[in-house]
C-alpha cells in the first residue's frame, strides 16, 4: 500500500484548494485499495459544540445512496410492526428484540422506534448510545411514520454531526459511483449542513472541506465555492 499511496499522493497538490468539479474528477486517481473504497467528506465548521446552541446535527437522504446495504431494526408493535415489515425492515419486534440487543446482539446498522415504545428502548442506552444507534426524534428515527423512516434509511439516509472539535466526517458514496453521482451526493449533503447552521454561529461557518477515499490521500476543496452555492 505504501507505493500505491505515494503514487496517489503525488497526483494531489496539498497546497491547492480544488474546485468541486476538479476535486471529484481527481477521486479515481487517488484510489489505493483493490476493494471499492468509501468516499468521505470531512471538514471544520465555525461552531463551538460545547455550547448546546451551536451543535450541528441532522440527516439527509443522498440521491444515490452510499453504496451500502443498510440493515434496519424496528422496535414496534401491532400495525406499526406490520408496516415496518412491508417497508423492508430487516428485523422487527419489541421486548424479545430488546432483550437480544441488551445481551450484545448488534447485527444491524440503524434503528427506528415508535414513540409509544421508547420508554423500554431507553433502557438500552448504555448499549446503543456509545455506538450512535439510539433512535432520536430529531433524526426521524423515533416516529409513527415507520414506512417512511425505513424507506429513507434503505435509500441512503446519512447522519451528520460535529464532534467536540467542530469537525464533521460523512460518507458520500463509493469510489465506483463516479464523479457525477459523488458530486450530487456531496451537494445534497452540503445543502443540508448549511441549512443546519445554528443562529448562534458567528463568522465563517464552512471553514475547510476535504475529500478522501478510505485508503487515499485528502483532496482539499474550496469552501468559498460551496458557501457561494448555498447563500
Amino acid at each position: 500500500m505504501g507505493k500505491r499511496y505515494e503514487a496517489a499522493k503525488a497526483k494531489v497538490d496539498a497546497d491547492k484548494a480544488y474546485e468541486i468539479e476538479e476535486g471529484f474528477k481527481l477521486v479515481p486517481e487517488t484510489i489505493c485499495a483493490k476493494f471499492d473504497e468509501t468516499v468521505e467528506v470531512s471538514g471544520r465548521l465555525g461552531v463551538d459544540p460545547k455550547h448546546p446552541d451551536q451543535m450541528v446535527r441532522g440527516t439527509v437522504v443522498l440521491p444515490h445512496g452510499i453504496g451500502k446495504t443498510v440493515r434496519v431494526l424496528v422496535f414496534a408493535k401491532g400495525e406499526k410492526a406490520v408496516e415496518a415489515q412491508e417497508a423492508g425492515a430487516d428485523f422487527v419486534g419489541a421486548e424479545e428484540l430488546m432483550e437480544k440487543v441488551s445481551k450484545g446482539w448488534l447485527d444491524f446498522d440503524a434503528i427506528v422506534a415508535t414513540p409509544d415504545i421508547m420508554g423500554a428502548v431507553g433502557k438500552l442506552g448504555k448499549v446503543l448510545g456509545p455506538r450512535g444507534l439510539m433512535p432520536n426524534p430529531k433524526l426521524g428515527t423515533v416516529t409513527f411514520e415507520v414506512r417512511k423512516a425505513v424507506s429513507d434509511l434503505k435509500a441512503g439516509k446519512v447522519e451528520f454531526r460535529v464532534d467536540k472539535a467542530g469537525n464533521i466526517h460523512v460518507p458520500v458514496g463509493k469510489a465506483s459511483f463516479g464523479a457525477v453521482k459523488l458530486k450530487e451526493n456531496f451537494l445534497a449533503l452540503m445543502e443540508a449542513i448549511v441549512k443546519a447552521k445554528p443562529a448562534a454561529s458567528k463568522g465563517t461557518y464552512l471553514r475547510s472541506l476535504f475529500l478522501s477515499t478510505t485508503m487515499g490521500p485528502s483532496i482539499r476543496l474550496n469552501p468559498i465555492e460551496v458557501r457561494n452555492l448555498f447563500k
